[in-house]
């Protein structure tokens, strides 16, 4: 059964895949697919990395979805790298694309903001809109993005974030029965919603939250949809969820600069209506605030989920973590002293299981760029206009990089630098995902608590890779508290 609906779905995406390419067939003259590909290939004949562009129009899309739907989605980029080398020629997602699973290279590419702009499918463009920080270049795209990092690091968020997060975390667990499976994948989701809608628009859970949250899950279901606006597809009823939020949003804006601002900033979009340029239009400031609400449906949620599922399959690693939590626990108790953020983030085999969950997880396997002249880097050439994909996952499965790389070992990290080059699980160059620290912070305040307050048996599940990392069944797990909580 389990075979059978792998197999449905990786037919539905690929019927899927293959109407969104001929769609941008028609639309995109700028690629015209058919021609223009073996074109610009001959044109830098002996100079392009070696590949294969494979089929007219389909390239090797529907091999690259077949592979991403497997349990090893890095197949597709292994078997090209040995016939080929680190970097290759491709032609997936209707684009002629080198593909590097070079480090280096790819980190020459994303710290080259000049020559490397952002490339994303037309329905994440659509819905994000041309003011989305994923998409805005040049001085605009470093002002908004150092102001939010700024505020992201400050130490005042960052305990805000672990109050937050202590609060939220008690009130759910508190509703968590032993005798129903709990499953962690929602009860994170929920969790990291609540945390991140908190620090950027300073909004309690409420009506108002439900309502955002229900707007916010329509909107995220077209980021992978079919490139089409007529009423009833899911790009339309997307972008008119977005509106919605829009709506929302731009009364907030306007309560905030009615209340008068503050001094210190309270939430991210304090620090935006703060600044004197004049660049950041309400939009853009109500645009970039949905943007940033991904991260808390997606990425961080399922960092707490996989350190679970890989912490339950792993018993010398949690009883490792939970020692180490549970000193720190006795500790602060028998001094009287709350918890604060950088206790948690002093935890050292705390913060090698989420490195090697972020490791393992490949929650970003990769970003796009698109070049715009020709560039050599290394001796390979990325022709002007060609897409350039930065895969990371394997890297991080690259047993040269790697000892035993598909093993969970936390223990790695004692003596590898997070900061090197073959670690990226959060992109690089000047659009490093500015929220990395808070990321490690909610991951390490909900391990701490759920290990040191409850014992667990988890089901059996299955990570899914595509179009998102996910667990399949969602992690269920039967909970059993601790003593002292019972």
């Amino acid at each position: 059964m389990m075979e059978m609906d792998n197999l449905l779905w990786t037919l539905l995406a690929t019927a899927t895949l293959l109407f969104s390419i001929v769609l941008l067939h028609h639309r995109r003259t700028n690629f015209r697919l058919s021609s223009s590909s073996s074109s610009s290939s001959s044109k830098y004949e002996g100079k392009l990395p070696l590949g294969s562009l494979g089929w007219p129009i389909l390239g090797e899309t529907l091999e690259f979805i077949s592979c991403a739907y497997s349990d090893r989605p890095e197949s597709f980029m292994d078997k090209r790298r040995r016939m080929y080398g680190k970097v290759f020629k491709s032609h997936i997602f209707g684009t002629p694309t080198i593909v590097s699973t070079d480090a280096e290279v790819s980190r020459v590419v994303l710290h080259d903001v000049k020559a490397f702009v952002p490339s994303y499918p037309k329905s994440i463009t659509e819905l994000m809109g041309k003011s989305s920080i994923l998409l805005i270049n040049g001085s605009l795209q470093r002002s908004v993005h150092g102001l939010i990092g700024a505020f992201i690091k400050s130490p005042h968020l960052k305990a805000q974030i672990t109050r937050d997060m202590m609060k939220y975390i008690h009130e759910s667990m508190d509703k968590w029965r032993e005798d129903q499976p709990i499953y962690i994948q929602d009860e994170t989701k929920n969790i990291a919603f609540q945390v991140l809608v908190k620090a950027l628009i300073s909004l309690d859970p409420s009506e108002e939250m439900e309502y955002l949250k229900e707007q916010f899950h329509e909107f995220i279901s077209g980021l992978m949809s079919l490139p089409v606006k007529v009423p009833g597809s899911q790009l339309h009823r997307s972008l008119e969820a977005k509106k919605k939020m829009v709506k929302m949003l731009h009364k907030i804006i306007l309560s905030k600069r009615n209340s008068g601002m503050p001094t210190v900033p309270r939430d991210v979009m304090d620090t935006l209506l703060q600044d004197t340029s004049g660049k950041l239009t309400d939009d853009l400031i109500a645009d970039n605030m949905i943007d940033m609400m991904i991260p808390g449906e997606e990425s961080v949620p399922v960092l707490m989920t996989l350190a679970i599922k890989y912490l339950s399959d792993c018993p010398a690693a949690l009883q490792q973590l939970t020692e180490e939590n549970m000193k720190l626990k006795r500790v602060k108790d028998q001094n009287g002293e709350p918890l604060c953020w950088n206790d948690f983030l002093s935890l050292p085999f705390t913060q090698s299981v989420i490195t090697e969950t972020l490791r393992m997880g490949n929650i970003i396997i990769g970003v796009m760029r698109k070049a715009t002249k020709d560039i050599e880097i290394k001796g390979y050439l990325i022709p002007k206009g060609w897409c350039f994909f930065a895969y990371f996952r394997s890297v991080h499965l690259d047993e040269n990089h790697y000892d035993w790389p598909y093993r969970f070992n936390p223990w790695r990290w004692q003596e590898i630098d997070t900061s090197n080059h073959n670690f990226t699980p959060f992109g690089g160059g000047q659009r490093l995902c500015p929220g990395l620290d808070l990321a490690r912070l909610e991951a390490s305040i909900f391990l701490h608590r759920f290990v040191t307050q409850f014992r667990w048996v988890a089901e059996e599940d299955t990570i899914v890779h595509f179009p998102t990392v996910r667990m399949k069944r969602g992690m269920p797990i039967w909970v059993k508290r601790k003593e002292e909580y019972s």
